[in-house]
């Protein structure tokens, strides 16, 4: 059991009697750190929730966006940590099965994954290649079978995740406005579990995940099995009983299995369950605690009418899905559960759902000022030497090009992908269709389009974890700025080592701080998301890792004006922003230097806004040819991923770029916030010095990409990188895992 001595007690004061076998498991499920928040809800509760597009917030299976025209969005992010780490190829795969799951529990067809991972540094270690190659195709088998594209994503490789991963995944859904489905039910209403059989996969899978990972030896039983043909018919079953009406919610068997899903469904609805585990269909034989807890995959809880029966047992029937009528619900609160005629279990639905709040302590650890007493600078290098630091960044699998990656995933599968992977800072998916004027059936345009991008930075959050999460957060807007769209939500998940460790839980407040102070500010609001703790091995904690997943709008009338990141031969490239000197957590120092420094750049809230709008406003105004984030690497990274991505070279002056820096490789390694670059037709730059004049931001015309290669000149000499080792240095993925994936 994964119960505290203090919390046994609190049970059994619940309950003013001792709890039997199949209660304490249930119990020990449900308020495993995993599911229930229980360390971090507190700290929750600082996040904005509330905004324009918001429908439903925090607390369900999804966040639910109010987009026009009768469409919602819905958008939730998993994760699959420990399970990726023991079986990466079934780990990843179940992570995506359970978040379309989530996304299928609203009523809304999911349209599109997302991923964000973190793997050791597969240079030289043979067991992270091993662990990201399996990764990846888990990922790329479930997504390709169920047809879901995966449009979007970001890789991070370092020594703090050796011998472990970080896989996480977050999906995006539609929905009619009129088909939503919430958690609705009455007494007598029929509680149905559909989809596979349940067998001993995932057992413990939850308290697995909320301790500390001791290595591949662990228990593979906790490890749950994929199944993505199940996965696909029960989208499409899914959503059949959705369009029928004949179902009154829906949720996802995931985290904790039946006991987590029971008890959160009766809690959430203020009733009872009257269930019999004799009537689930089953693998194999398995005690009451085993079915309770099994977390076995592609199963899904339906609340049916007793009137709307025979039409969603037809649904069934025509996908050949199993399904089990496993009870009904009452109004007596209680989960009482029976197997082989007897009564195993009676509890409160309430007490079950409800852990205890974990009251943790939080202490700055001492490496912080460790870090600030000891920070130096790396010594100036020669001019001649920028060339090949540069091509050495760009050779940083965190850097480099991740075509590896995504070339193995469908992602225009649907159709609705219009910028895709490679193509831009973030992706565009096109949403809706023409809608008809009902008078006199002219047809209007009804299609929007929606930018989506996952970011984080574990090097900037592990030395400062505020200003490193705020920083993350105006990553993943300024990405999807860079397409056209304006951020509107976000989730966003929180990764740290054990909670229990008060200098692990510092940085953990910390970095919900910086999220929460950045999204009000911006008005922009969190809609879910997930925490995951005890992601640590025998050599420690990981680095902290929140990730921020954004959906940016395009304006209605825009979606002309969508951006990628291809310059055009003659174009004039534009810097927005200033370069600082602030590298403390820079792929430079840290890569290249070995260099640990506290000055982590800091995100100024006011320009950090101005400088995203200004942005918009050129793209509203058709007046940039493509637009690009600098962020890791810094500016000359940023330059020269535009050159990859152009197939054209640039020529810049690097004395034209607004900075405050005493040293040449930092104004070209600074991963200074709030900048961006843009290419530009030559005959539109009155216009774009007319509309930049009305924002308080730093500009200048640095070159034009007019060469074969990348040329960055800078008092009164020059560095020539020529355009074939850019895009040798930028494979490098491809060569260290092999071009056959």
């Amino acid at each position: 059991m994964s119960l505290t001595d203090e919390e046994i007690k609190y049970l059994k004061d619940a309950l003013a009697r001792e709890p039997n076998s199949v209660e304490l498991s249930m119990v020990s499920a449900e308020w495993s750190e995993h599911c229930s928040y229980k360390s971090s809800k507190p700290y929750l509760k600082m996040f904005s929730t509330e905004g324009r597009y918001v429908l439903i917030g925090p607390g369900y299976d999804a966040g639910v966006l109010d987009i026009g025209d009768g469409m919602l969005l819905t958008l939730h992010i998993e994760s699959h940590n420990h399970p990726s780490a023991v079986e990466p190829y079934g780990g990843a795969a179940t992570g995506i099965g359970g978040v379309i799951r989530d996304i299928l529990s609203m009523g809304s067809r999911p349209i599109a994954l997302l991923n964000a991972l973190r793997f050791g540094d597969i240079r030289y270690d043979n067991h992270a290649r091993w662990l990201f190659r399996n990764v990846v195709r888990g990922i790329a088998d479930y997504g390709n079978c169920i047809g879901v594209p995966t449009v979007a994503g970001e890789v991070e490789f370092d020594d703090s995740f050796t011998s472990y991963c970080l896989v996480d995944v977050a999906c995006i859904g539609i929905a009619r406005k009129d088909r939503l489905v919430m958690l609705k039910g009455d007494a007598d209403d029929l509680v149905i579990i559909a989809g596979n059989r349940t067998g001993r996969d995932g057992i413990h899978g939850a308290s697995f995940a909320s301790r500390a990972f001791e290595g591949e030896e662990e228990d593979r039983s906790a490890v749950q099995i994929p199944d993505p043909f199940m996965g696909k018919l029960l989208i499409d079953a899914t959503m059949e009983c959705v369009e029928k009406g004949c179902v009154k919610a829906i949720k996802d068997l995931g985290g904790g299995g039946l006991a987590c899903c029971l008890s959160e469904t009766a809690d959430r609805l203020g009733k009872g369950m009257l269930v019999t585990l004799d009537a689930l269909h089953l693998r194999e034989d398995m005690s009451a605690e085993e079915i309770m807890i099994s977390e076995s995959q592609e199963r899904m809880l339906y609340i049916v009418e007793p009137s709307r029966l025979e039409e969603f047992k037809a649904v069934m029937a025509k996908y050949e899905i199993p399904y089990s009528i496993l009870g009904r619900l009452t109004d007596d609160g209680y989960l009482s559960i029976y197997h082989d005629g007897k009564q195993v279990a009676r509890i409160k639905a309430s007490i079950v759902a409800k852990a205890p709040i974990a009251r943790r302590n939080a202490k700055k650890p001492p490496y912080i000022e460790q870090i600030a007493r000891n920070s130096r600078k790396p010594e100036v290098p020669e001019q001649n030497d920028i060339a090949e630091i540069l091509l050495e960044l760009l050779a940083d699998p965190s850097i480099a090009s991740k075509e590896w990656v995504y070339r193995q995933y469908d992602h225009e599968v649907g159709l609705r992908t219009v910028v895709k992977p490679g193509y831009a800072d973030a992706a565009v998916l096109r949403v809706g269709l023409p809608v008809y004027d009902r008078d006199d059936g002219a047809m209007e345009d009804g299609v929007k389009y929606i930018a989506v991008k996952v970011d984080g930075n574990s090097k900037h959050c592990y030395i400062d974890p505020y200003n490193g999460s705020m920083g993350c957060f105006s990553e993943a807007c300024r990405n999807v700025a860079c397409v056209g769209a304006e951020p509107i939500a976000m989730v966003d998940h929180l990764q740290f080592g054990s909670p229990e460790d008060e200098h692990v839980f510092w940085t953990f407040v910390e970095s919900v701080r910086g999220l929460a102070d950045y999204g009000r500010y911006m008005g922009i609001p969190c809609v879910g998301g997930k925490v995951s703790f005890y992601n640590e091995t025998r050599q420690g904690a990981i680095k902290p890792t929140p990730l921020v997943c954004i959906v940016g709008l395009v304006e209605d009338g825009y979606g002309r004006r969508i951006m990628n990141g291809h310059a055009g031969e003659g174009d004039l490239l534009m810097i927005i922003g200033l370069t600082k000197e602030e590298m403390g957590g820079s792929e430079y120092y840290e890569y290249i230097h070995s260099i640990l420094s506290a000055d982590v750049p800091r995100v100024d809230l006011e320009y950090d806004k101005h400088a995203r709008d200004a942005l918009l406003a050129l793209v509203r105004a058709g007046l940039v040819t493509s637009a690009h984030d600098c962020s890791k690497g810094g500016l000359a990274v940023a330059i020269a991923e535009m050159c990859i991505a152009s197939g054209i070279g640039a020529r810049v002056d690097l004395s034209n770029v607004p900075h405050t820096c005493t040293r040449l490789d930092d104004l070209l390694f600074s991963e200074s916030h709030s900048r961006f670059l843009v290419s530009l037709r030559r005959d539109d730059l009155d216009a774009v010095n007319r509309v930049l004049a009305d924002y308080p931001v730093h500009r200048g015309v640095i070159g034009a990409f007019n060469s074969d290669s990348l040329l960055l000149e800078y008092k009164g000499s020059s560095i020539s990188i020529s355009m074939d080792s850019m895009l040798d240095s930028y494979s490098s993925i491809a060569r260290l895992m092999g071009h056959g994936g």
